[in-house]
């Protein structure tokens, strides 16, 4: 089931690597105070240095939902500014993707971390999410989380916590980075309910597309059959909740037995299943479907 953007959040800052301190930082960090915050430094102890700006491998926050990497490397780029006692410390991550093909989902995959994974608002915006706008540069926020654009094949994402919403909201910061990286969010984009249809079915074109890219990695000889197989069991479960919950086709059984084949290493017949669905979806994408 997809993950929140708090608990991507989480998961992101728990597994990234150790600092680094080369790579064209200055090209994708602003290495300085913003107004009232301030840069976090490196701190000196034995055998290297502690915190600061760094660079790491990796897609940053649309790498846990599903964002296809085995064909390409993506770089992430990371900055922390302090608080003082009334503002919120805020997190940057500021991802250059390879222009790959996985990269025509970078501003749905950025907007995922926008919407909800349970299946009662299955694909639905958080509450509270909305799109804005600071000098015709469009990007998603989250009051008491954060706010992230697209900037050509660049992903910016800064975030910050204020649980009680006491706290200016950290738009100093929004603003450097929206100078350094403009967003390329279109400027006809409203977050309305034609464009959530549009989004959920997009999802489901995508998982089905994820499939496909696995699958071709294992014909290359670029993953193990398990590893292979997991990922279509995944990415297969997730496009059968949207299917049952937007169209109406129970989802219990097929998880079921995509969970017994997979159990038994049975590629042959997961495969069977992934051209099923692929088929099913070729005939009704275009078909209506309610989100009210």
């Amino acid at each position: 089931m997809k993950m929140n953007r708090m608990v991507i959040l989480l998961l992101i800052f728990s597994f990234i690597p150790a600092s680094s301190f080369s790579e064209n930082l200055p090209d994708y960090l602003v290495l300085q105070d913003i107004g009232s915050y301030k840069l976090e430094a490196p701190q000196k102890v034995i055998g290297g240095y502690i915190g600061g700006p760094r660079v790491f491998d990796g897609a940053g926050v649309i790498a846990p939902i599903g964002h296809f990497y085995l064909d390409h490397s993506d770089k992430t780029y990371e900055a922390y500014y302090e608080d003082g006692s009334t503002l919120s410390s805020s997190t940057v991550q500021v991802t250059k993707h390879s222009g790959s093909d996985s990269d025509k989902w970078l501003l749905h995959e950025v907007e995922d971390g926008y919407r909800d994974g349970e299946m009662e608002r299955l694909g639905l915006l958080t509450k509270g999410a909305r799109l804005r706008d600071i000098n015709g540069n469009k990007f998603i926020s989250l009051r008491g989380s954060g706010y992230s654009w697209i900037s050509n094949k660049v992903v910016v994402d800064i975030s910050y916590t204020d649980l009680y919403g006491n706290k200016p909201e950290p738009l100093e910061v929004v603003q450097a980075y929206l100078q350094k990286f403009p967003s390329t969010i279109s400027s006809s984009l409203v977050l309305d309910n034609n464009h959530d249809i549009q989004w959920i079915k997009d999802e489901m074109e995508r998982r089905l597309w994820l499939c496909d890219k696995w699958y071709m990695q294992f014909q290359l000889g670029k993953v193990a059959q398990k590893d292979m197989l997991k990922e279509l069991v995944d990415h297969m479960t997730v496009f059968l909740n949207y299917r049952e919950k937007y169209y109406g086709i129970s989802a219990k059984d097929e998880r079921n037995l995509l969970s017994n084949y997979l159990y038994s290493n049975n590629g042959t017949a997961i495969k069977a299943k992934l051209t099923e669905y692929k088929t099913w979806w070729t005939t009704n994408k275009t078909k209506t479907i309610s989100i009210q």
